[in-house]
């Protein structure tokens, strides 16, 4: 499983690291730091060209150059990202009311700092969810 953790915070981003690696979840993760940067990665721009395609987007909301909202938004109107999971990291329920508010779609939210087992469930929950949609070859 791709990840693709978008956070400018490092302590954040490893505590997050941590929890994928606690709860043993088999995956590998891309890291950036703001959301030009997110951008980039996933439309496989500049030193990104090679980037893999995520299969689970861990949103910041507060971020540099542009804001998680922002990214949100451009990803639910790509076509070629539209599906992909996205569990936004917030720092409050607040901000999770706000996203409800403004009708973004997120699979998720885990407020900051990532409690290990809550995040081991998400993920294996979306997990499973990204799982359904594969078809086995007979």
């Amino acid at each position: 499983m791709e990840i693709l953790l978008v956070e400018d915070d490092l302590e954040d981003a490893g505590l997050t690291i941590e929890a994928l690696k606690a709860g043993g979840i088999q995956c590998r993760v891309s890291l950036v730091r703001d959301g030009v940067e997110a951008m980039e990665f996933m439309h496989n721009e500049g030193k990104y060209a090679r980037a893999p395609q995520p299969d689970i987007i861990l949103l910041d909301l507060q971020l540099p150059k542009m804001d998680g909202r922002e990214v949100l938004q451009e990803v639910r109107k790509d076509e070629s990202l539209d599906r992909v999971p996205v569990v936004v990291l917030t720092a409050s329920r607040t901000h999770q009311e706000i996203l409800r508010g403004e009708n973004l779609h997120v699979e998720s939210y885990l407020t900051k700092p990532v409690d290990a087992a809550e995040f081991v469930a998400t993920v294996t929950d979306l997990r499973k969810y990204l799982l359904a949609d594969v078809i086995v070859p007979q």
